[in-house]
């Protein structure tokens, strides 16, 4: 955001971003003493090692959640469209909601939020097992369960990405955004195989309750994790607070222009969910087994990249990162589109994948780095929610044009993805003077 613009915010955060300053001198020492570079000194930082694990557990349900939630649906039901509809309500109520959940973050604490979420998934998942255990479960009330799951969910995801550089020193984020990466990554692989094996064994609702299990180890593993960071004080309503995320977000140069960046980026991703699984089933006569390879291929070459990349410093270097990797994508998708064998396939996942974690690096350091300490909560919740929003809609779009083209969708999509790449190049600032201005 631009200093005129930020001047009443940053005035009323004054005093919590000392706070902080005192707190993370005394805890880990200085930005200016040296800090041991590496992994092991991740779990070494008091209460990492806890919320690392939690995080884990949680990416590991939500990934068994896509998977389980349409084949539950598809069994019990036997209703496309309503799987699809389930769909989009376990993702569109969390971001349009995610500026009022980002002041709920920086007000009451992002610990004890994220608690609440895992263990609120725990209760509505083993709900959700009653009621269809017992055919209390209408489509309405089904909805009415996932569209709440999404507003709770979005407070863990928010809350551990902003919960990191918290509790960690500068010279640390660039490994933690390595290692949050690539655990994403790993349970991108785990979980969907997890998932249709437990639904394919003992049936939906056990694959439900196991996710019920999941949510309630990642709540355990943080109890009695302290805050690292004084809350916000409230100087206006919840909706004041989630409107002045917005207006952070939007006056802010660095922010703006990644939400634009990457929104196009996702457009243009947004392809592949239904694109890869279209061409190799009906194309390359591939089964859905090799659906999921592919995209296993995805996962393990992105866990790869995050840890190689989270071991270099990309301070100053984070817009030519997303550029560049975007750019990477380009000719991926334009190569996917002339596809005429899996080998072929499987080779452009190794690059998509490969690019698109050190994509995901480049991004959680930038908005880490240029973001006053005080709005994380908010920012990166609003920041998130943007700059996601352009995959579910690429992937809508996308289907009817499968219908008649495999290609066209591809190539329309590298042409979004080109654009990406210029639009992060012109829009996000070289430097970051808003981190600059806005703490005193």
């Amino acid at each position: 955001m631009d200093a005129s613009s930020s001047r009443p915010a940053a005035r009323s955060s004054r005093s919590v971003v000392r706070r902080w300053d005192r707190f993370h001198r005394a805890m880990l020492g200085s930005d200016v003493a040296p800090v041991e570079r590496s992994y092991a000194a991740l779990l070494r930082v008091p209460g990492f090692a806890r919320v690392a694990l939690g995080t884990l557990l949680a990416r590991l349900g939500g990934q068994m959640w896509e998977i389980v939630l349409v084949l539950f649906v598809l069994q019990r039901y036997r209703s496309a469209s309503l799987a699809g509809l389930t769909v989009l309500l376990a993702i569109l109520p969390g971001l349009a909601l995610s500026p009022v959940v980002g002041a709920l973050l920086d007000r009451q604490g992002r610990v004890r939020l994220m608690v609440i979420d895992y263990a609120v998934t725990a209760a509505l998942m083993t709900t959700m097992v009653v009621l269809s255990v017992n055919h209390r479960l209408p489509p309405p009330l089904l909805l009415a369960l996932v569209a709440v799951l999404a507003v709770s969910n979005i407070m863990s995801i928010t809350g551990a990405r902003s919960l990191f550089p918290l509790m960690l020193p500068r010279t640390l984020w660039d490994r933690a955004n390595g290692l949050d990466t690539s655990s994403y990554s790993l349970m991108a692989i785990i979980g969907p195989a997890t998932a249709g094996l437990v639904v394919a064994r003992f049936g939906p609702e056990a694959g439900l309750l196991a996710i019920a299990g999941v949510a309630a180890l990642a709540a355990l593993s943080l109890v009695g994790v302290a805050e690292p960071i004084a809350r916000v004080a409230a100087v206006s309503s919840l909706a004041g607070d989630a409107w002045a995320a917005l207006r952070y977000v939007v006056q802010h140069r660095s922010l703006r222009g990644l939400a634009i960046t990457l929104f196009l980026a996702n457009l243009g991703f947004g392809v592949l969910p239904v694109g890869i699984p279209v061409l190799v089933l009906r194309q390359l006569h591939g089964s859905a087994a090799t659906v999921g390879q592919v995209f296993a291929v995805f996962g393990l070459a992105g866990l790869v990249s995050g840890l190689l990349i989270g071991r270099l410093n990309t301070e100053g270097r984070e817009r030519l990162l997303i550029a560049g990797c975007i750019a990477i994508q380009v000719p991926a998708l334009g190569l996917l589109a002339l596809a005429t064998s899996l080998p072929l396939v499987f080779a452009i996942g190794v690059i998509a994948g490969l690019a698109g974690s050190a994509i995901n690096v480049g991004i959680f350091a930038l908005r880490q780095r240029r973001t006053d300490p005080s709005w994380f909560g908010r920012a990166f919740a609003v920041s998130m929610s943007l700059n996601f929003a352009g995959q579910p809609i690429g992937s809508a779009l996308s289907g009817p044009l499968l219908e008649g083209s495999i290609a066209l969708p591809l190539l329309l999509g590298a042409a979004v993805s080109a654009l990406a790449a210029v639009a992060a190049l012109i829009l996000i600032p070289k430097d970051h003077p808003e981190s600059r201005s806005a703490v005193p």
